[in-house]
């Protein structure tokens, strides 16, 4: 069996639909926003592969990739108890490494395996054992390392074994060598009367959408799920091509079935909740406006089963504040709060939160915190500057939205609050 890995954990850098503009123009009168968080006006086409290393796929307990019977050399009696790694005989013995690694005994094939190698270092099957039993224990360099050397000497006597070249592509994409990888994968998957491998198409589809090979990718992430329709890495990673040629509709299906084959997709959750926040914010029509929101809060609550950190609470309160679920929205922003990383926009969304509710002293502790953080972020000012004339601290008021307005000179809003408040500023 073939365990696949890369299971992604996107940054919610570029997941979280940063803040933009809450208020509309003032007049007489301080006004705070109805509408939610808007998206940014760009997104990356292709988001970076997720950190940290892979976590395995499909079952963790069984091989890479499946062992074929290593070529007879000779004739040897195979004596289990024997001390393996002394080669006393004319001609290599490989049968005993290949027996630990069909025993799973991967490290204890790996050293065997690499002992007769240095005896014999033309010997193919011992570089070929030794690759195999690094792969199943994770040593993808090596792995790769030993692999090129046993497809190297195969080639030299002419007897390329495709098993080996499908392990080394594995290796390569496990070690992130994707341009090595790429062409491996396209042989494996392009024998002529085999039916390609899902596994391998999908590492396939991985190497080329981390080449930017977006429509290549497309088309082979779409062989995979033909051929295995519940394959959730393949729909989250056909998701987010569509998001990359703004497609909402297309991305929010492929999401929405990623999540429901695999539940514990984090990421697949939270790209479903963030795309369903950025359709919202662009409709115009207030019902699916509406429906989307209350979506992404589902979303957001599949999301928080699986993911509780800062970066997933946030997510998941920026969607609560846009189905206007005040008072959960600052409970789970509350919470992202706690931890020393917590970032300004998450100080920014509490505050909006607790100011929706109508508790203007946490609004504007909040804020005040969010300014702290991210002094640059006009909007910060804006909400802050309102939580303060609502509370009659004028003053504050007016020196919240004096540096909104040296942030963005020609945004008019500030400019009228500033005239609003200024009399009453002492």
């Amino acid at each position: 069996m073939i365990n696949r890995s890369f299971q992604p954990a996107l940054s919610f850098a570029v997941l979280i639909l940063l803040v933009g503009s809450l208020a509309s123009g003032q007049s007489s009168r301080p006004r705070r926003v109805k509408s939610p968080p808007k998206p940014p006006a760009e997104e990356p086409l292709l988001r970076p592969e997720p950190k940290p290393s892979p976590t395995a796929r499909n079952n963790p307990n069984g091989p890479l990739i499946t062992v074929q019977p290593v070529k007879p050399i000779a004739d040897p009696i195979v004596n289990p108890t024997a001390n393996p790694t002394v080669n006393t005989s004319a001609t290599p013995d490989t049968s005993h490494a290949f027996q630990l690694l069909q025993q799973k005994q991967f490290a204890a094939a790996a050293k065997e395996a690499k002992a007769v190698a240095a005896n014999y270092p033309g010997e193919a099957e011992a570089w070929k054992i030794a690759g195999f039993a690094e792969l199943n224990l994770k040593q993808y360099a090596d792995a790769a390392a030993d692999l090129e050397k046993a497809i190297s000497l195969q080639r030299t006597a002419n007897q390329e074994d495709p098993n080996t070249v499908d392990a080394l592509a594995q290796a390569y994409v496990l070690s992130e060598k994707f341009e090595q990888a790429l062409p491996l994968l396209v042989t494996a998957t392009t024998r002529t009367g085999a039916q390609p491998d899902a596994s391998m198409l999908y590492y396939r589809a991985l190497s080329e959408y981390k080449l930017g090979k977006a429509a290549e990718a497309e088309r082979t992430f779409t062989s995979v799920v033909k051929l295995n329709p519940k394959d959730a890495l393949s729909l989250f990673y056909l998701g987010q091509l569509a998001l990359a040629k703004n497609d909402l509709d297309g991305a929010i299906a492929a999401l929405n079935r990623a999540t429901l084959n695999d539940p514990r997709l984090a990421s697949a959750w939270a790209l479903l909740t963030s795309v369903y926040l950025r359709r919202a914010a662009l409709s115009t029509e207030p019902a699916k406006a509406e429906a989307d929101y209350l979506n992404a809060v589902r979303a957001g609550e599949g999301l928080i089963k699986v993911r509780t950190d800062s970066e997933a609470l946030t997510l998941f309160g920026q969607a609560l504040i846009g189905s206007a679920q005040y008072a959960r929205a600052a409970a789970a922003l509350e919470r992202a709060v706690l931890g020393n990383d917590a970032k300004g926009v998450t100080f920014y969304l509490l505050g909006v939160a607790h100011s929706r509710a109508k508790n203007f002293p946490k609004a504007i502790a909040a804020l005040e915190s969010a300014a702290s953080k991210s002094p640059g972020d006009v909007n910060v000012y804006r909400e802050l500057g309102y939580a303060y004339e609502v509370s009659k601290q004028y003053a504050k008021a007016l020196a919240a939205y004096q540096k909104g307005s040296n942030l963005a000179p020609a945004d008019t809003d500030f400019k009228e609050s500033i005239e609003r408040v200024r009399p009453f500023a002492k």
